[in-house]
This record gives structure tokens, C-alpha cells and sequence, in this order.
């Protein structure tokens, strides 16, 4: 299995490029599994959801997808999952919600990376009892993607890449792990998925647990989530979620002091990070007009329970990188 991309292998920007690509992993793929059952990490994600579509395209119902709800993930994106391929698209689907078993772990943990580790380490617990459940799995799929291979050197210590324990029972299969980002969202096209899923933003494996910053608190976590969501239905609404390759809030361990109804009270800030990239190595910042950014401050300040201020984060990458944590 290739780890490096080979220097001559072409950019795939075209829907004949990614057709070709798509034929050559349906065999690769079949040629690796054979008969034998495949477990895949689902979470709705761009890449996960590629990875899903091209084995679903190449052996069917020997993918069992499972998606684990770890309770850090962005508002309704569970129930996306469930609707997208449960229903659409016939998946063979397992959810697991196993929000108060990663939750009771991660309490009172503020380093970022131990933050991770728990996360990363967890998911594989789980996945490994589903799999003990079923007969016949010899895989484990995986969205891995270059830029994560690229970055496996530590500084990506959520991700699989170089995180996997070594007894781990499966063989893995990584269609994409020689793509960029805007590869994949080729391939996805390419594959018939809905536009609202090929072009999502990218979302850490940890989801909100390293934009919750600090130790999480699931008052925190609500916070964030409702604050998030508001971010992206205004961009929705404006038309910069087509433009802005990846935007989300953030909220710190930290309070103010702040008035409503009359009342000082102490409230968490939100913080807007809204960057452009094409290959997540490196990133610049959106500019926001000042009306939208007034707008969006004045729905999480009055519509979000604990949040009293709204930042915006300006730093590119480098110097900062895309998440905070």
C-alpha cells in the first residue's frame, strides 16, 4: 500500500479523472476484500462518506458503517447520517449513541492532545466491540486523506494515521489516502452524493471536543453547539458557506463579565474562525462583511444560553493552525 503520493500522478479536477479513479479503487478494493466483511468508521464527513460511497459501489452490503454519536458532534448531524445513508442511500448502518460514555471520560481533562488520545482511543474501543458483535470482519475502512498522512508526524495525534494499537484484529483499506481535500469532493461528485455532503466543511475526528477548548462541560458543549449552528445558517443565509472552505466557533474556559436584562452576569465568548485553504497545509482567513458579523453577534448573544460575547479570530495559517486545540 502506497503511503506516498507517486510524483507523476495527476490532480483530479475533472469528473473523467475522477471516474477513472473511482474504477481503479472499485478493483483495488475488491481485490483486497474479497468476500470478506468491511467495518467502517462513518461519520458523515466528506471523507467518511466517500470512503462509504465507493465500497458500497464495490461490495455492498459486506460494509457494515457504523456511526458512533460521541455527543460532540455539530447539531443534527447524527440524524443526517441516519437519513443520508440509512434511508437513501440502503447503507448497512449500525448507530451507537455513545454520548455519556466519551462525556464521563473526558471530564475535568483540559490538555488538548490527552483530550485527543481519550477521543481517538475510545472510538477504537468501540468500533472493536461492534465488530465483536459481528462475524466475518476482516477490515477497517478509514477516510484517511494525504494531508493526514503528511501531518501523521504527531501534530495530528486524533487521527488513526499512526494511532492505531498493534494488536488491532483488521487489515485496513484507504481508497483515498493518496487524495487532497479537493480531490475527494471530486470524487463524491463523481459518486451521485447530495451537494450538501460533498461540499460540508471538513470536521476534526474529535468534532466539538477540541473547539470546546479546555476541559469539557456539557453546559459548555451546548454552548458551543447552538452557537455553531447559528454561525452556519447565516452563512447559509449570506452566501459564504459556498466560498469559505472551513468556519466554525470555538468557546474557552474563560468567562466575562456582561449585562442583560439589566443584570451584570459573567458569560463565556464565542469565536468565529473562518479560513480558506485548498489543501489544509496551509490557510488564509475570510474577510466577513461587518453587517453579517453584526448580525450573527446579536443572534448568539440573545439566542445562546451562557454566551455574553462574540470574537473573531484573524491569525492564518501559519502561524495558527485551523483548530484551536
Amino acid at each position: 500500500m502506497l503511503n506516498k503520493r507517486p510524483d507523476d500522478m495527476q490532480r483530479i479536477n475533472t469528473l473523467e479523472l475522477a471516474n477513472a479513479f473511482i474504477d481503479e479503487q472499485v478493483k483495488e478494493i475488491r481485490a483486497q476484500v474479497k468476500d470478506k466483511k468491511v467495518l467502517l468508521a462513518l461519520s458523515g464527513g466528506v471523507d467518511s462518506s466517500v470512503v462509504a460511497a465507493l465500497l458500497i459501489k464495490a461490495i455492498g452490503k459486506q460494509l457494515v458503517c457504523v456511526h458512533v454519536n460521541h455527543g460532540l458532534m455539530r447539531k443534527g448531524e447524527s440524524e443526517q447520517v441516519i437519513e443520508v445513508f440509512g434511508k437513501e442511500l440502503g447503507a448497512n448502518l449500525i448507530y451507537v449513541d455513545a454520548t455519556d460514555r466519551f462525556l464521563d471520560l473526558l471530564a475535568g481533562v483540559k490538555e488538548p492532545e490527552k483530550k485527543r488520545k481519550i477521543i481517538g482511543g475510545e472510538f477504537i474501543k468501540v468500533f472493536d466491540e461492534e465488530a465483536s458483535k459481528l462475524e466475518g470482519i476482516s477490515f477497517l475502512a478509514q477516510g484517511t486523506i494525504y494531508p493526514d498522512i503528511l501531518e501523521s508526524d504527531g501534530v495530528k495525534a486524533h487521527h488513526n494515521v499512526g494511532g492505531l494499537p498493534e494488536d488491532m484484529q483488521f487489515e485496513l483499506v484507504e481508497p483515498v489516502r493518496l487524495l487532497y481535500k479537493d480531490e475527494v469532493r471530486v470524487v463524491g461528485d463523481a459518486l451521485g452524493l447530495p451537494a450538501n455532503m460533498v461540499y460540508r466543511q471538513p470536521f476534526p475526528g474529535p468534532g466539538l471536543g477540541v473547539r470546546c477548548l479546555g476541559a469539557i462541560t456539557r453546559d459548555r458543549l451546548h454552548a458551543l453547539r447552538e452557537a455553531d449552528a447559528i454561525l452556519r445558517e447565516e452563512f447559509d443565509l449570506c452566501g459564504l458557506a459556498g466560498k469559505v472552505w472551513q468556519y466554525f466557533i470555538a468557546v474557552p474556559d474563560m468567562k466575562s463579565v456582561g449585562v442583560k436584562d439589566g443584570k451584570r452576569y459573567e458569560g463565556w465568548p464565542a469565536i468565529i474562525r473562518a479560513v480558506n485553504t485548498k489543501d489544509a497545509m496551509s490557510a488564509t482567513i475570510e474577510e466577513i462583511p461587518y453587517p453579517i458579523l453584526h448580525k450573527i453577534t446579536d443572534r448568539i448573544t440573545k439566542e445562546v444560553e451562557g454566551i455574553n460575547r462574540v470574537l473573531l479570530d484573524l491569525t492564518p495559517k501559519p502561524i495558527g493552525t485551523i483548530e484551536w486545540e
